[in-house]
């Protein structure tokens, strides 16, 4: 009788208070396993229990009683390890498989990492077929063999490396521009301007028919962008200083290593400006700062282009950082191209363009330092660069940036903020109507300013070494290719 009265105050008990409820497992990112570890960066004792892992397998090796899984997120270039026992062993745990596993995130015994995850339940959420899959495990294919399966290549260490720092790149880039003071402006994709005056332009029309063909849909011929440098000099005129960071598009009928249909431009414009040499040191600081925190924050991920893709990359880096930028005038180029012993196949010559040919050999020439080539003729810029005045030869306040292994990175100017000479020129090319709100900027307040572009694709190539425009942006457009 003693015992059931036990039983039954047991039960009322058990029934009266809340059941304990099992704690869900705490996810953790690859990089936030392999970062345990004590501030001064030693390995520490670590034991986290009831740990959940989700990502995809980069190996797998078994042997008589244990299993080795490496298994990758995207979050670092480097995999957990996971340690399980060979029970768990299937064919659907193959390369390339997702999984996720749950369990103890331990101390690892190996110096080649600091924890490894015991684990204790391992589930495959999608199977993949190794043998059908495009990449094999250990085999390093060709960046021109990747660039068939955009849908896919993302997960090859190698564009994984890239995008991840084209990440942080971007991040670091906003918060120059944040730290300096400038405004974030998102300028419009869509434009009736044509900023850079070369006409190769993307033009924008409805897919469907509208009932009167000879109506456009905005009332007037409509473009995707090629620069979103004019919105932003309207911006300049209340906020002082800008930026953008966003995609431009070019037709250009060119298949070559650095141009693409559709690429990524970082434009900044400054009101209060009155000199080059104050654009060229925002210039070079963009350039210097972002390169720095990318080399603190994806070290190995550079590491690993550097050494795959571009070997001695990392020390032609080091020396742009290092080095203050050189300036020679538009003139002083020309005459270095002249005395030069290489052939070029386009002559050079004052009043010419500087070609691809000729940037890479100006570049080399000043020691591989990042050199600023400034004053360039007036008719070979567009219509809103300040005119230097400056007698027969007539040049504007124009600058490009030219680095090794690239050419031409950054493209900026003063611009002509006086309304009596932008009229003028404005009315020799016939555009005058067409940009009187450019002229209103002038008459209503007009201030001394200037402004750049970089291509950020451009940069990436520069700091990763990466020989071909394609291989740093996720989903290359250019002529005859669009996939996906």
């Amino acid at each position: 009788m003693f015992g059931a009265r036990c039983l039954l105050r047991a039960l009322r008990s058990c029934s009266s208070a809340p059941c304990p409820r099992q704690r869900p497992a705490a996810r953790v990112s690859v990089r936030g396993a392999l970062g345990v570890q004590s501030a001064n960066g030693e390995r520490v004792k670590v034991q986290f229990r009831n740990i959940s892992h989700q990502g995809w397998i980069r190996s797998i090796r078994s042997q008589k009683e244990v299993l080795f899984l490496h298994v990758n997120d995207g979050s670092s270039l480097e995999s957990l390890q996971v340690v399980a026992d060979s029970s768990f062993d299937s064919r659907e745990l193959a390369f390339g498989s997702s999984v996720e596993v749950q369990g103890q995130l331990v101390k690892s015994p190996s110096k080649k990492q600091n924890v490894e995850l015991k684990a204790e339940k391992i589930e495959v959420v999608g199977s993949c077929d190794a043998k059908a899959f495009p990449f094999k495990y250990k085999e390093r294919h060709p960046l021109e063999y990747l660039r068939q399966y955009p849908h896919l290549r993302c997960r090859t260490n190698v564009l994984g490396s890239v995008l991840r720092v084209r990440s942080e790149a971007t991040a670091a880039i906003h918060s120059f521009f944040k730290d300096s003071g400038f405004v974030h402006i998102h300028t419009p994709v869509i434009t009736s301007n044509d900023c850079e005056g070369a006409g190769e332009l993307f033009q924008v029309e409805p897919s469907s028919k509208i009932k009167v063909p000879e109506e456009n849909f905005f009332n007037i011929p409509v473009f995707l962008t090629v620069s979103g440098q004019l919105h932003l000099e309207v911006m300049s005129g209340a906020f002082t200083q800008v930026f953008t960071f966003g995609p431009t598009f070019r037709a250009e009928n060119s298949q070559s290593r650095r141009h693409l249909a559709e690429f990524y431009m970082v434009e900044a414009e400054i009101s209060f400006l009155e000199s080059l040499q104050d654009l060229m040191q925002v210039m070079e600081s963009l350039f210097k700062t972002t390169a720095m925190t990318v080399l603190s924050n994806c070290p190995k991920d550079v590491e690993l282009c550097h050494k795959f893709l571009a070997p001695g990359q990392k020390d032609r880096l080091e020396h742009m950082l290092k080095n203050n930028f050189l300036i020679i005038s538009y003139t002083e180029a020309v005459e270095i191209l002249k005395q030069a012993s290489q052939n070029f196949t386009f002559t050079p010559e004052w009043g010419a363009d500087l070609h691809t040919e000729h940037e890479k050999y100006l570049v080399k020439h000043c020691g591989d330092i990042p050199v600023f080539v400034i004053n360039y003729p007036l008719v070979l810029k567009p219509f809103y660069m300040r005119d230097n005045e400056d007698g027969p030869q007539h040049t504007v306040a124009a600058v490009d940036l030219l680095v090794p292994g690239v050419g031409e990175l950054f493209g900026g100017s003063l611009r002509e903020e006086r309304y009596h000479l932008l009229e003028q020129q404005l009315a020799r090319l016939g555009l005058t109507e067409a940009y009187q709100w450019y002229l209103d900027l002038r008459r209503f307040g007009s201030v001394p300013h200037g402004g750049f572009g970089m291509g950020f694709e451009r940069y990436l190539q520069c700091i990763l070494g990466i020989d071909n425009i394609k291989d740093v942006i996720p989903f290359p457009r250019f002529t005859h290719s669009c996939l996906l």
